[in-house]
């Protein structure tokens, strides 16, 4: 199968990859296919373009859009396929189901975890992708590991879960980990997962308290301050008010 018509493939599966197409300079109408794990179909008649165009559909698969680079005196076209990003949440909790609403109206899969079977059924959380009743190990081995578009969000208040989650979670790729407590909760958790080993700069990357400051009281209101977290981070943005910031509004690809 040429490259175009694995991309197509890949496409049709709701897969991940990228497809490089020579568009001026070098050998016009080439095209090279490359997947997540950088392996390649077809090529675009120079092995330094082709490294280069691995770099780029690498960066822009996993950034999900599609864009026009100069690369090593050629222009290319980076046509880019992917899956929703996915929204792993930890807590069968009231909070979990409506931020599962909320991520599936905004386009993600959503999927809920949480070794309580009793409250881990698909009946209280319609709109997930999938629940898993298992630890969290177990859960995210079941989806398949962390990769660069899974997203963890952390809602219980059970240290036992909770450290587990963070303690997998944090040595993942997962571009963000965000953890629901109160300011106390946050520094007795920090403690604990320092005395297990996990380093100080790891413990950085926690987004907590969870969410924007919306003032949100209400489950409702609670899952739009994470979610509206999880896409700023997705999107490179810090989330203030658009009235006070200058620039774009919108990034404009190439």
């Amino acid at each position: 199968m040429s490259a175009q018509g694995e991309f197509a493939r890949i496409a049709e599966e709701d897969g991940r990859a990228a497809l490089v197409s020579v568009i001026d300079g070098g050998a016009p109408g080439a095209k090279l296919l490359v997947r997540p794990d950088c392996t390649t179909d077809g090529g675009l008649g120079d092995p330094d373009l082709d490294r280069a165009a691995v770099e780029a559909a690498d960066e822009l698969m996993w950034a999900e859009r599609s864009e026009l680079r100069e690369l090593s005196g050629a222009k290319l076209f980076v046509d880019v396929t992917a899956p929703a990003p996915r929204l792993v949440i930890f807590g069968a909790v009231d909070y979990a189901d409506a931020l599962c609403s909320l991520a599936r109206a905004a386009g993600w899969r959503p999927f809920v975890c949480d070794p309580r079977s009793q409250f881990a059924t698909r009946q209280r959380f319609p709109e997930a992708e999938d629940v898993i009743a298992a630890w969290p190990d177990e859960a995210l081995t079941r989806l398949g590991g962390i990769d660069r578009a899974t997203y963890i969000a952390v809602l219980t208040h059970d240290p036992k879960l909770d450290d587990a989650t963070l303690t997998i979670a944090l040595r993942s790729e997962a571009p963000y980990v965000g953890a629901m407590g109160s300011r106390r909760a946050q520094a007795q958790r920090r403690e604990r997962l320092l005395a297990a080993g996990i380093e100080e700069e790891l413990l950085d990357r926690i987004a907590a308290p969870i969410g924007l400051d919306l003032g949100a009281v209400t489950p409702e209101e609670t899952a739009l301050s994470i979610m509206s977290e999880v896409v700023a981070v997705r999107n490179g943005r810090e989330g203030g008010r658009l009235s006070q910031i200058s620039g774009r509004i919108h990034e404009v690809g190439a």
